[in-house]
This record gives C-alpha cells, sequence and structure tokens, in this order.
C-alpha cells in the first residue's frame, strides 16, 4: 500500500524524517530521545533500540518503502541521517 503511492512521490526531508518517526516508534525505549529526534538521532545511542529490533526497523522500512536494503547497506542504518540516506538511493534506484 505504502509502497505504491511513494513510488511515484518524491519526498522532503521533513516527509522522510517524519515517515521514520512512525516506523521507529514502537521500538523506542527512551521517549525523551524519540521526542527530540533530528537526523543526528542515533537508534541505539540516543532511542535505546536493541539490535534485534533495529532489524525489524529495517524490515519496516523495506516494506512501508517497497525497497529491499542489502546487508551492507544494513550495516550503516545506524543514525536517522544514514537511513535517510540509503532509503533516498534505493527510492531512485527504482
Amino acid at each position: 500500500m505504502h509502497a505504491r503511492f511513494l513510488k511515484n512521490t518524491k519526498m522532503n526531508k521533513n516527509e522522510l524524517i517524519e515517515k521514520l518517526k512512525v516506523i521507529v516508534k514502537p521500538y523506542v525505549q527512551d521517549n525523551a530521545g524519540f521526542d527530540n529526534l533530528t537526523e543526528d538521532t542515533d537508534f541505539i545511542k540516543d532511542l535505546k533500540i536493541n539490535s534485534a529490533n533495529l532489524i525489524d526497523v529495517i524490515l519496516d522500512v523495506e516494506d512501508a518503502f517497497g525497497i529491499e536494503i542489502d546487508d551492507e547497506s544494513m550495516e550503516q542504518m545506524l543514525t536517522v541521517k544514514a537511513a535517510m540516506h540509503i532509503i533516498t538511493i534505493k527510492l531512485n534506484a527504482k
């Protein structure tokens, strides 16, 4: 459902951050960190998302954006900024 909508849409930075917030919210263990989420937010350090749940976040990102994230990209997706970069690259490659 989401993938079809996003495929033909160019998202701006704020829209991408808002979409990521919806995806990560169920896994966040630090609500103060979530309330102050920026591009520099670290999923593990700032939001206290454990490594197992980080995999769930990545799978949810794949589903929400209709993209496939390879292992190398997964290892780099530790911050909001890195996730935004990878998502943008994958969407542009479609």
